[in-house]
């Protein structure tokens, strides 16, 4: 190459040095007969001066210097005088004076400016990705991704991990998605499916005696897009053989603490990581990933008002419901407008309404307080902790509407009160998943995270008695609002494997083509194991303070699953689909 070294790089030792610089224009400024060129790289910004009087050339070229230009720089370092230096850039006490510019490659008028954060519509961001990477926070999140990767790869290997690459072109496997299938030209008829993850190839590479194996995993899934799904998305997947759930969960726990507090600007909330149970987190935070980083907890009062002349409360728990509240410190100042809202966003949840009482020196405001019985709002008052000049809010409904209802209620009051640190990380596993819960449009057995989970000990003799009761050594790996892992230890023994498919209602032909190879792997010699999978893309958005995965995706795709850029998907040929025996059948028309 002919660079010396990189733009960022340059510093006071280069003094007096003659370099060969290469990068982007990333502005030009015209000061009294000077031209100074911001030249960015990677590495960074380094201050270039054109005189006119002693590099005529050079400066005639500067002239012509448009943003975003490649070119090439040839001179020399030198100090910048006094009183000029700029202390938010590694390079700000240098500057290079050039004696020749050459432009390598002009750049047509940006669709959108990269020197400066402008708003900009997603749709064109995506359409000129290769030019939105430039940008410095784009730029920034590249950087921090590679970094969040290295150190997992480093972590692991230090631990004795194996990073072993499993098949793209799999089998289907049942895992709450779609799959994206990829027809096969040698077998006619038949399907590959990307995989969804490496389940089953993980769970092999333990029966192979791998021990502990982890795999930077690219995942596809055909599902509703939002801001932390995509198409294809990358998570790391672990796994190890002769652990428990403990074992588990201090390699996770040791792995992001330290990354987090490595790579990021925040700290680790809690140490050790709390470990909350599914039941817990739905009853204490109306959630199953809990943001801890600020404590309003829900509150359980039907034993209060079990009895209550307020019959809103009392008729709700004789038909087998709760009531259940929350304290919003402070929140007496809240307008009747601003509870309105809170009522609205608590009947968006499935709530029937909201009740709501506050006193502030002694003075009452209530929806609810003057139907109470004899000392009822006392206990209340206790209950919930409440204090002068706190809100309590209530959901008087079934379990699953308040905890709904109430976990909405907690995230829009921490965001209105102001209770949120934006320098912290709260991880917390969540233990002790159902192993089962019911479709609500079949009513028929699912599982909640995948089939391969081990059910509690204990818990096996309900398998053939209350399936729903079953409790699943299941985890998630959540951080301040959002799921960041899902892992289990695994069933090892075919017995039980091919039980849990007989309850999700496979039939054997399914069992046996879907899963045969499984089942006959742990007949031979198949070792206890589990293992996790963090998002990677969701680890990284998180520790960058994005509220998408999208903008630390290289190359994402939109909410509709295309990708602008490249203009994917797209029609092939005829030719193409005959040779792969593929028909493309048009949908009918909308009302047909």
């Amino acid at each position: 190459m002919k660079r010396s070294m990189m733009c960022g790089e340059v510093r006071t030792e280069h003094i007096g040095q003659r370099l060969v610089l290469q990068g982007w224009v990333h502005t030009v400024r015209d000061h009294g007969g000077l031209i100074f060129v911001d030249l960015r790289d990677r590495a960074g910004i380094v201050q270039v001066v054109v005189n006119p009087t002693t590099q005529p050339d050079a400066f005639h070229v500067a002239e012509t210097l448009r943003d975003e230009f490649v070119v090439e720089i040839h001179g020399s370092v030198e100090r910048r005088p006094a009183g000029s230096e700029n202390p938010r850039l590694g390079t700000g006490d240098v500057e290079v004076h050039a004696d020749t510019v050459t432009v390598l490659n002009p750049c047509l008028p940006l669709p959108f400016p990269v020197a400066e954060e402008a708003q900009v519509d997603e749709r064109v961001r995506l359409q000129y990705r290769y030019i939105d990477l430039r940008r410095p926070r784009m730029a920034r999140n590249l950087v921090l991704r590679h970094k969040v990767i290295k150190y997992i790869r480093d972590f692991l290997s230090d631990r004795g991990f194996l990073e072993i690459e499993t098949p793209i072109l799999a089998n289907p496997t049942p895992e709450g998605a779609r799959d994206y299938l990829v027809p096969s030209r040698l077998h006619p008829g038949s399907f590959y499916a990307l995989p969804q993850s490496p389940q089953q190839f993980k769970q092999l590479s333990m029966v192979a005696g791998v021990d502990r194996y982890f795999q930077i995993a690219r995942c596809f899934r055909d599902e509703d897009l939002r801001a932390n799904r995509q198409p294809e998305f990358t998570q790391l997947d672990l796994e190890m053989s002769f652990v428990e759930q403990e074992d588990v969960l201090e390699v996770c726990e040791s792995l992001f603490s330290n990354l987090t507090e490595s790579l990021s600007n925040k700290r680790v909330l809690n140490k050790p990581w709390p470990r909350i149970t599914w039941q817990e987190a739905m009853n204490r935070y109306g959630s199953d990933k809990p943001d801890l980083r600020y404590d309003l907890s829900i509150v359980d009062v039907s034993d209060i008002v079990g009895r209550s002349p307020f019959q809103v409360f009392s008729g709700a728990i004789e038909r087998g419901g709760v009531v259940r509240g929350i304290r919003a410190p402070d929140g007496a100042a809240f307008t009747r407008r601003q509870i309105d809202e809170l009522t609205e966003l608590a009947k968006a949840n499935g709530a029937k309404g909201l009740a709501w009482a506050s006193h502030t020196a002694g003075e009452v405001r209530s929806s609810f307080v003057r139907n109470l019985g004899p000392g009822e709002a006392e206990k209340l008052w206790s209950r919930l902790e409440a204090s002068d000049g706190d809100l309590v809010l209530l959901v008087a409904d079934t379990v699953d509407v308040a905890r709904a209802s109430l976990g909405a209620l907690r995230r829009e009051l921490a965001k209105r009160l102001e209770l949120i640190p934006d320098d912290v990380m709260a991880w917390a596993f969540v233990i002790e998943f159902p192993w089962f819960e019911r479709d609500e449009a079949t009513g028929r057995l699912t599982f909640m995270h995948h089939p391969f989970t081990m059910p509690f000990d204990a818990d096996l003799p309900l398998l053939d008695t209350d399936p729903v009761r079953v409790r699943a050594k299941a985890y998630d790996v959540v951080a301040n609002g959002e799921e960041l892992a899902s892992g289990s230890i695994r069933v090892h023994r075919a017995d039980i494997q091919s039980r849990l498919f007989e309850l999700l209602g496979y039939s054997p032909e399914r069992i046996q083509a879907n899963f045969g190879h499984m089942l006959k792997a742990f007949q031979y010699g198949a070792p206890p194991h589990g293992g996790i999978a963090p998002g990677i893309d969701r680890v990284v958005s998180m520790l960058a303070d994005e509220d998408s995965i999208r903008e630390v995706i290289p190359f994402p795709k939109n909410q509709s699953a295309q990708d602008l850029m490249m203009g994917a998907p797209t029609t092939v040929q005829a030719d193409q689909l005959e040779d792969l025996h593929v028909r493309v059948v048009e949908p009918a028309p909308v009302g047909s």
